[in-house]
């Protein structure tokens, strides 16, 4: 265009522009939406990410979900299903893709949450994991209690409250775990385990205060749910408020609506227990006055027969007396036999030594010797004029003496000796082993004569 007519023309917005500006205008006049429709075109690449189009008859929408967002929703979503969704609208810029972000999402008709929770409890309640008859007893005075909960909640200290105030010599050991949000519920499992390790208590309280139904999940989760069925603790569930139900509240051995009212179930009234030992003592005290009165009738009777322990004392220590004279004479006697029959054995037992027969017997051991290192001189003094001469005759008949007399072995390529010149090819390869050494040639002429 001539520089001379200036362009007129409105600028032109460039495609990265117009998506920015799109996507801008979209997430403001957006804040959030709530769409229903079916699922169609679910994916789930490796990232964890879910993408997917939600229908209806006429139109349908791209959906992403990303991993921090579905990993508590269950069941997976299938293709078809007719499902609600919760999220922003904008716009995917790369390729000007119109789409809604999910943050949430749910079965159209019944709560995703409360949907699994039915599920579950089924599948459970058909495993028999809510059957009566497998539940234990609690402990009517546990001897330690153990409580797996926030340390930081407001349970623990509903639970050490009501503890101290019942019955406050009980020992409590608290298991601490995070009761809410994605680590939880692996946190749970983990603490329950750790304290059937550590195998004090005899009661374990499982729970938290109160809240939503999503904060309140994870006690809905199976893994925690059956730990506290394989628990070989005595369990009680205390998770939220009364109104609050769980997966725990069926599998524990004992629900408790709140955490003080588990901590009231498993501990006993230290005040019923003072009363009760109070009229105990009464009780006992009364029926035991009748026997001290018999019991110090008969001592008196008893007093009365009891002859004096001095005089029988005295005849014991005069037998004792005796009895140790004639011990010290017996002993006497024995030491005089054992003394003369002592002597009379080492008198036969000099004239017997055999000091005498181990000197000769040591002399002819030497001449032994002697004798045999002279043999086994002569032997070996034999033996190698023997192997000299072999040698020899081994060295005459030997193919290296040959070859040291100038001879050769020809070998051909293929490591076979040669006999016959015929038998090689010209230009072919051969080796010569000489007296010393060995030498590779190549085969220039062949002469198949014999003379």
């Amino acid at each position: 265009m001539n520089s001379l007519y200036p362009d007129t023309r409105p600028r032109a917005l460039s495609v990265s522009e117009l998506n920015h500006q799109a996507r801008h205008l979209l997430e403001s006049s957006f804040m959030q939406v709530w769409v229903e429709g079916e699922l169609s075109g679910f994916s789930k690449p490796s990232s964890g990410h879910w993408y997917f189009s939600l229908k209806d008859q006429k139109c349908q929408i791209r959906c992403a979900m990303f991993r921090g967002a579905n990993q508590r929703i269950r069941p997976l979503p299938r293709e078809g299903d007719q499902i609600r969704i919760r999220g922003k609208v904008t716009l995917y810029e790369n390729r000007g893709d119109f789409q809604i972000i999910v943050e949430h999402m749910e079965p159209a008709g019944l709560g995703a949450l409360q949907q699994a929770f039915e599920a579950l409890k089924l599948k459970l309640q058909s495993e028999g994991l809510f059957d009566p008859a497998r539940k234990k007893p609690i402990p009517p005075t546990p001897r330690h209690i153990g409580v797996v909960t926030s340390p930081t909640g407001a349970a623990i200290h509903d639970i050490l409250t009501v503890l101290a105030r019942r019955c406050p010599a009980i020992p409590v050991t608290l298991y601490p775990t995070a009761v809410q949000g994605q680590p939880a519920t692996a946190d749970i499992v983990r603490a329950i385990e750790q304290a059937q390790r550590h195998g004090v208590a005899d009661v374990l309280i499982i729970g938290r205060g109160g809240g939503s139904l999503e904060d309140l999940w994870c006690f809905n989760e199976e893994a925690v749910a059956r730990a506290i069925a394989n628990c070989s603790i005595a369990t009680v569930s205390a998770v939220g408020h009364e109104v609050d139900v769980t997966i725990a509240d069926f599998v524990a051995d004992l629900r408790a609506p709140t955490p003080s009212a588990a901590a009231e179930k498993v501990s006993p009234d230290q005040l019923q227990w003072v009363r009760r030992l109070g009229e105990q003592e009464i009780r006992l005290s009364q029926s035991a006055r009748p026997l001290f009165q018999r019991l110090e009738t008969q001592l008196g009777h008893l007093a009365a027969r009891l002859r004096d322990p001095r005089r029988e004392l005295q005849d014991k220590a005069q037998r004792m007396d005796e009895l140790d004279v004639r011990l010290n004479k017996a002993i006497g006697q024995q030491l005089t036999q054992i003394r003369l029959k002592t002597s009379h054995l080492s008198q036969r037992l000099a004239t017997q030594s055999p000091r005498k027969t181990l000197i000769t017997a040591i002399d002819q051991i030497a001449r032994l010797n002697d004798r045999l290192e002279t043999a086994i001189r002569q032997q070996l003094k034999q033996k190698h004029e023997h192997i000299q001469y072999n040698a020899q005759t081994l060295h005459v008949v030997s193919p290296l003496a040959t070859l040291g007399r100038g001879y050769a072995i020809v070998r051909d390529d293929q490591n076979e000796i040669v006999r016959d010149a015929s038998h090689l090819n010209k230009d072919s390869t051969i080796t010569a082993r000489l007296g010393r050494g060995s030498v590779r040639a190549q085969v220039i002429e062949i002469n198949s004569d014999t003379d």
